[in-house]
């Protein structure tokens, strides 16, 4: 969304915003089936690290997500708060870079664009992941310093990292990741929900990203389950005073997640 846009947004509706950037794992490997009626091929291919048996047909974990994220969408559109105030940009990590697929807008403004951007949405590749998370990090920095200019309040940025393997980028890049999340959530200027999607994710490195809270495994891959509850814990946060501590519905946790 090119500039003006970007300012009108906020010319236009003062509310106070929920910065939120979801950082997607779209590696090869997402595209393994985890349910559905399948057909095998007798191939196979090196993808990500492993050798995977090809099928035609089944629903992917990719699927999944993709099915998760537009719910997460749907229920923020149907709050009177949180349709404001939530402000979502989607940065995902396979093949060889981050890419930046959907940047801050308001929710209606997205819709159009959210729609093809994920129906378009292909698992490939490796898994750089702390060259997303420093994307993911530069994007919710710009844009918190354009709410101060045009005077707008907003709330702790959030940070959402789902991936179902371990990093393969460049190491560097990873570490630095590491320092700048650990040190914005040390500062209480960034909340990070570190999520694992399945059992071959690598906790230990989510756990990297994460000072103040463990990492969490996706239970049964309830992707729905998950975002379901994002979108609640948005919603009670938008109704909220900026500066005031918020209460996340942590028993709820427990329908689609595993305490690593």
């Amino acid at each position: 969304m090119n500039e003006i846009l970007r300012k009108q947004d906020l010319e236009t509706n003062p509310t106070t915003r929920v910065p939120m950037c979801l950082c997607l794992d779209v590696s090869g490997s997402m595209n393994r089936i985890i349910g559905g009626e399948t057909r095998d091929t007798g191939r196979q291919e090196f993808r990500d690290g492993k050798m995977w048996n090809i099928v035609e047909g089944g629903i992917t974990a990719l699927n999944e997500m993709v099915d998760g994220v537009n719910l997460f969408y749907q229920n923020l559109l149907e709050d009177d708060v949180a349709r404001y105030s939530a402000e979502i940009c989607v940065v995902t990590f396979g093949g060889n870079a981050p890419k930046l697929i959907m940047d801050f807008a308001n929710l209606d403004r997205q819709e159009t664009e959210r729609k093809q951007k994920f129906s378009e949405l292909k698992a490939h590749g490796e898994t750089p992941m702390g060259e997303a998370v420093n994307l993911a990090l530069d994007c919710l920095e710009q844009r918190k310093n354009e709410y101060k200019d045009a005077g707008v309040d907003y709330f702790q940025p959030w940070l959402v990292l789902m991936t179902d393997g371990e990093p393969n980028g460049s190491t560097s890049d990873f570490n630095r990741a590491v320092s700048r999340t650990n040190d914005l959530v040390n500062n209480r200027k960034l909340t990070v929900f570190p999520i694992g999607i399945g059992e071959e994710a690598d906790m230990n490195c989510l756990a990297k990203f994460s000072p103040k809270r463990s990492p969490l495994r996706l239970k049964n891959m309830n992707f729905k389950g998950f975002f379901e509850w994002l979108s609640q814990s948005v919603a009670r946060t938008s109704q909220s005073m900026p500066g005031e501590t918020i209460s996340l519905d942590f028993e709820g946790i427990k329908g689609w997640a595993d305490l690593y």
